[in-house]
């Protein structure tokens, strides 16, 4: 009988029916598109994306010419092998990244019953945000998605409503938690004076200081969103997949975190208006 392996193209196609195929394919493809989502901003997307490159053009050459002469039999019988060492390399090549999903699922909100609006809360956000920028004080906000943000050090438990007012006498010079970073966590305030883990130097331009760089490192492995505002010169960025953006100016920062919170954060809903509303 033959192999998997000794099997062309075709017979491969041929031995289920049409509808197990494309279910097939289907499975197949969610599974390397959450893979891809999940390493999206990661130091391990570079490394997954190299090594899908090699494997295909490894298995091209040797499958297409390896099939169609008797040459490349060493090489065919160590491409098979390898790949049964696949699962102990990919453990060992992102263990971070494992253990920040294993984290993740561990902290999911998946049956989470609170509804935030969105629109209420750029709108606070963005008042601070502004209030910010024009006096020069600098601010760090973290918003968690679904999934809270873990490995948090420091800070003081609020559990206080997000208002403008709150966050701007938070960050306000000389307060005690002004500082560090704000986390909210399902519409509230969770706490404030919180340490974030920081980006590698060199991740964000030298001209940048450490709230930039806390804003791209806490983004780059976990579910959430960060507002910087500069103390320097008062620009506002939002950190995303661990990713900066370029400043936004102030009248259009409300739409640009809105647009960023709707569309990826489960729990956050509109009505036709584009106004938040509760489900």
């Amino acid at each position: 009988m033959a192999t998997i392996s000794d099997a062309s193209i075709t017979d491969i196609f041929r031995a289920d029916g049409p509808l197990e195929v494309v279910l097939e394919f289907g499975v197949i493809w969610l599974g390397v598109y959450g893979m891809f989502r999940f390493l999206r901003g990661t130091r391990g997307a570079g490394v997954v994306k190299g090594f899908f490159l090699v494997a295909v053009a490894l298995a091209l050459v040797i499958r297409v010419f390896g099939d169609a002469t008797d040459g490349f039999s060493r090489l065919r019988f160590l491409f098979d092998r390898a790949f049964n060492l696949l699962a102990i390399l990919l453990v060992v090549v992102f263990q971070p990244e494992l253990r920040a999903a294993m984290g993740r699922l561990g902290r999911a909100q998946f049956f989470a019953a609170r509804r935030v609006q969105v629109s209420g809360l750029a709108e606070e956000i963005a008042d601070a945000a502004e209030f910010l920028s024009r006096n020069r004080f600098g601010g760090l906000v973290v918003i968690e998605r679904q999934i809270g943000v873990g490995d948090l050090e420091g800070g003081t438990e609020l559990d206080a409503k997000v208002s403008a007012t709150a966050l701007q006498s938070i960050f306000w010079p000389n307060s005690p938690l002004h500082d560090l970073a704000v986390v909210i966590r399902n519409g509230r305030i969770w706490g404030a004076g919180v340490q974030l883990p920081l980006a590698e130097e060199g991740t964000v331009p030298s001209s940048l200081g450490a709230r930039h760089r806390a804003a791209v490192g806490v983004t780059l492995d976990n579910d959430c969103i960060a507002v910087v505002v500069s103390e320097e010169n008062g620009g506002i960025r939002i950190a995303e997949s661990g990713r900066l953006s370029d400043p936004i100016p102030p009248k259009e920062f409300r739409d640009a975190l809105l647009r960023r919170l709707s569309a990826q954060t489960p729990g956050f809903v509109f009505d036709r208006r584009g106004e938040g509303a509760p489900a």
